[in-house]
């Protein structure tokens, strides 16, 4: 029997394949207008009724990879360590790119496309061990000629068989280098002076709230109180598309309706908006590791 010794226990339990909680949650750019996500969740009965499904969401943006890396990291390190994640935006179906299955070191399970979707959830919780999908062994029955959906196919039939205890995680595949997960290249959150810059990672798509990756730790080293002004600058490959100056304030409320805010979000990190409007809308804002955003207090 393999000894394991705190503060390893939960990387020896995960990697011995023996922490699944039956739990498979799902996302897609599949949306939710025909049978793909339904298939997906049937090919995952069939290999057990006891499983429970969720979902993140099927709603993101169609081949935005950036957007299922981020949403990952938006959610993964709310579920318990034996959670499978299977995450499919794939742009690159049927082609050279790897499919895998990623352990994170605290312990939850992602199958998906190895595209760019790991490139946020690699560096956040970190990875404890991934594996490429042998697909001789972990690929639905007799589905060897449907070259464009793996998704149904080969991830959320390997993510339903880990899931279910059918396979270990050892019996998903090779192991691969961790160095060699394939990464979105993106500004960083970096204080240089007085200024902070980072990315737009999203967006808050139902308020129209733009969200930075600047941690609240991180601005709280400018100085600013609630009730003071910063100046905010963003810019989309370089090109400056908004520029102005708004308060740091704790609420919506604490401005008047249509008036702008920096706020912290429920991930803590610093957000702009407009009281009861559009924020990234009214001035043509996007998200991606293409948009970069500059912040200082006003002087």
């Amino acid at each position: 029997m393999t000894r394991c010794f705190l503060p390893a226990l939960l990387l020896c339990i995960g990697l011995s394949g023996v922490a699944q909680k039956r739990i498979v949650v799902y996302q897609s750019d599949f949306g939710l207008k025909d049978g793909a996500v339904s298939e997906m969740k049937g090919v995952a009965m069939g290999v057990s009724p006891d499983l429970k499904l969720f979902d993140v969401t099927h709603e993101i943006p169609a081949y935005n990879i950036w957007e299922a890396a981020y949403r990952l990291q938006q959610t993964v390190p709310y579920w318990p360590a034996g959670t499978v994640f299977v995450s499919v935006v794939d742009p690159g179906v049927g082609t050279s790119r790897k499919s895998v299955v990623l352990l994170t070191k605290t312990g939850q399970y992602i199958v998906t496309p190895d595209n760019g979707t790991l490139t946020l959830i690699a560096e956040s919780l970190g990875i404890a061990a991934i594996r490429e999908i042998d697909e001789a062994v972990n690929r639905r029955q007799d589905s060897k000629k449907s070259y464009t959906f793996h998704g149904r196919d080969v991830y959320s039939y390997t993510g339903a068989r880990l899931a279910a205890g059918v396979i270990s995680f050892e019996q998903v595949g090779p192991m691969l280098p961790k160095q060699e997960v394939v990464s979105i290249a993106y500004q960083h959150a970096v204080m240089e002076g007085t200024v902070i810059r980072g990315t737009i990672p999203v967006l808050d798509v139902q308020f129209g709230n733009v969200w930075t990756n600047i941690p609240g730790e991180l601005f709280r080293q400018l100085g600013v109180k609630f009730g003071e002004t910063i100046e905010v600058r963003v810019l989309h490959g370089g090109r400056e598309v908004y520029r102005g100056d708004m308060p740091y304030s704790a609420t919506f409320g604490a401005v008047d309706p249509g008036k702008p805010l920096a706020y912290l979000n429920s991930l803590l990190q610093l957000s702009f908006a407009l009281n009861q409007g559009n924020f990234a809308a009214k001035h043509g804002i996007g998200s991606g590791g293409d948009w970069t955003v500059e912040v200082r207090k006003k002087s």
